[in-house]
């Protein structure tokens, strides 16, 4: 009975083994290019984010960029992320 649909007595196709790639999101033009950068950090870190990226009428990517940019040069690099 495994090898049965709904014991009709026809076999089941096999399962495939390719991945089902149609409910994917698809990639965004602006993201072509670019890596993405995570980390984990606290909720509240996340909530001051939003709040100064509201605040100051820009993204957390935004935001994000920006710090990158002082890091860098805080460690003797050049900017990079924002303009």
């Amino acid at each position: 009975m495994l090898d049965r649909a709904k014991g009709s007595g026809e076999a089941m196709p096999a399962p495939s083994l390719k991945p089902d790639i149609s409910s994917r999101k698809p990639t965004l033009n602006g993201r072509k290019g670019t890596k993405l950068i995570g980390g984990h950090f606290s909720p509240e870190v996340s909530t001051q984010l939003r709040i100064i990226a509201a605040e100051e009428g820009t993204t957390v990517q935004g935001l994000l960029g920006e710090a990158l940019d002082d890091l860098f040069v805080k460690k003797g690099r050049s900017r990079i992320v924002s303009g």
